[in-house]
């Protein structure tokens, strides 16, 4: 009864003015506090609720509400849309009570709040790593939770958000190209140097990890350019073995994308390659 009339009381007291918060903030009545706390989140007013349940936690550990109340300051971190500290308090919570009422949740909710922080594809994706490892945990402590399926969409979404970085990375040593630091040649390439081979590890490496990404077609011409590019720059005596490499490489994309948009681009570049290898091989065999 005493619990009900608290809560009825902080419900009206949120409903009043700003000032009020000030003098609850001081009451020495930690229920009382509690309630407040439990209706400024219910109310959505996820600031005022941290303020009380940060001050509380200490008080309340140990208690009934004590598990409730850390739930709760995570909850209204996330409301608040400070995703890495609800994360941080997600992760207390099912440390603390790892079999606690809302283990679930907290799993659960740990790994999407990381998903909300993590940055565009340009930038450094440390924290996606982090967001899939934590919705991997949540699925593996609770395979059969009817947010698994969620859950595994966010991982898909945060693992193509780290192909494209390596798409973008690819494609950055691909437009480097060449670059030239004197008039003196190498052994190996016409020029000084090129970004091509550093475009194919990375490209294939992206292909290794991610078989199925929907960027596969992207990632696969851009592989087919930068051999076939390699080729092109490549001094004589190397220059056939690597035109035969990108004439491989274009069978495997024709093969995959019979129908794809770059379909003629390919050709093209087929078309120069195995030229260059005929004429080769007709003035070793005249």
């Amino acid at each position: 009864m005493k619990r009900h009339v608290l809560s009825l009381l902080t419900l009206a007291i949120v409903a009043t003015s700003c000032g009020t918060f000030n003098k609850e903030y001081k009451v020495a009545d930690y229920e009382y506090r509690y309630e407040a706390a439990k209706a400024y989140f219910g109310a959505g007013q996820n600031s005022k609720a941290i303020s009380l349940l940060e001050d509380l936690i200490p008080i309340m550990k140990g208690t009934a509400n004590g598990e409730e109340s850390m739930y709760l300051l995570a909850m209204a971190n996330y409301g608040a849309g400070d995703y890495v500290s609800a994360s941080h308090y997600f992760t207390s919570y099912y440390t603390t009570y790892p079999h606690g009422v809302y283990s679930e949740l907290a799993r659960f909710y740990s790994g999407r709040a990381l998903y909300m922080d993590t940055p565009e594809p340009r930038l450094d994706q440390t924290s996606t790593f982090s967001a899939i490892a934590e919705l991997q945990m949540f699925m593996e402590y609770f395979p059969r939770s009817p947010r698994s399926p969620e859950a595994q969409q966010m991982i898909f979404e945060l693992q193509d958000k780290l192909v494209e970085k390596d798409y973008l990375s690819a494609k950055l040593y691909y437009d480097l190209g060449t670059y030239t630091g004197n008039a003196s040649y190498t052994s190996d390439m016409r020029i000084n140097g090129n970004n091509f081979l550093a475009c194919i590890t990375t490209a294939e490496n992206v292909l290794k990890d991610y078989p199925y990404t929907k960027m596969r077609e992207e990632i696969c011409i851009l592989l087919l350019r930068a051999k076939y590019k390699l080729g092109v720059e490549s001094v004589n005596e190397k220059k056939e073995d690597r035109m035969r490499e990108a004439i491989d490489e274009y069978y495997s994309f024709k093969n995959e994308f019979p129908d794809s948009k770059y379909g003629k681009e390919a050709d093209k570049m087929y078309a120069d390659a195995s030229k260059f290898v005929t004429e080769v091989s007709d003035d070793e065999n005249p």
